[in-house]
């Protein structure tokens, strides 16, 4: 990223994928704030919250056997036969609905 500056303003140049450009540019656009607006609006809270503005995190995977302890997999079996005992469940059709969005 290079920038450039004059008197009252400085320009930031960055490269990003011609797909992640169309598409950020498809929600300002609906949120009628133009690009540069949106990247101002960024950098200002980067210096405002001396950071980055959200989270940023590996998305958390759900478990697989192979990567829980014995007592771990014992613990995740308790919570399903607990959830079973005291009527936590769903139907094939609330499932079903949930899925399709219907819910």
């Amino acid at each position: 990223m290079t920038t450039t500056t004059n008197k009252k303003t400085a320009s930031v140049f960055t490269r990003v994928t011609p797909e992640l450009k169309e598409q950020a540019e498809e929600v300002l656009n609906q949120l009628q704030i133009p690009m540069s607006t949106a990247l101002a609006i960024f950098l200002q809270q980067v210096v405002n919250q001396r950071g980055i503005p959200f989270d940023i995190k590996l998305t958390s995977k759900p478990d697989d056997y192979h990567s829980l302890s014995s007592k771990q997999f014992n613990h995740e079996i308790q919570k399903g036969l607990d959830d079973f005992k005291n009527g936590n469940t769903y139907t094939t059709k609330e499932i079903r609905d949930e899925i399709n969005g219907e819910s």
